[in-house]
């Protein structure tokens, strides 16, 4: 499935949405009070929610006036029962209060979420790019 007008795929742009507000709160709400996510910048892993709202906080307050833009692309689904997995393409692209493109990035996204009473939920998030064999720098643009 890839539509983006099924449930499963609106999570994605919730998320586009809430990274584009700086909102702590909807970003937050898209996950699981349980989620792991393991993310390419700094930490290990994000274990529970309130880990994750912190490094949502620092980064939405680092951008200051700026703002990212968030492209997914190529999302597939696969849906069983109450979970299902995303996996897709991220575009991160910072612009001024102009809309000047500043910096971008390009990233691999897994998610795992699970049907709730209040909508689908992400239990888990994995984020990677990958790494050049003989420099062992990473590579982030696709």
């Amino acid at each position: 499935m890839n539509r983006l007008d099924h449930p499963i795929l609106q999570v994605l742009e919730g998320y586009t949405a809430a990274v584009w507000a700086k909102d702590v709160d909807a970003f937050v709400a898209l996950y699981d009070r349980d989620a792991v996510i393991f993310d390419m910048w700094g930490t290990w892993s994000y274990n529970g929610i309130a880990s994750w709202r912190a490094m949502a906080e620092g980064w939405f307050g680092s951008l200051g006036a700026d703002r990212v833009i968030v492209d997914f692309s190529e999302a597939q689904t696969m849906a069983a029962a109450d979970l299902a997995v995303i996996h897709a393409f991220a575009t991160y692209k910072a612009v001024d209060a102009n809309g000047q493109e500043l910096r971008a990035m390009d990233n691999r996204l897994t998610m795992t979420l699970r049907q709730q009473a209040d909508g689908w939920k992400i239990v888990h998030q994995h984020t990677s790019s990958p790494v050049e064999a003989g420099t062992a720098q990473v590579i982030f643009r696709r």
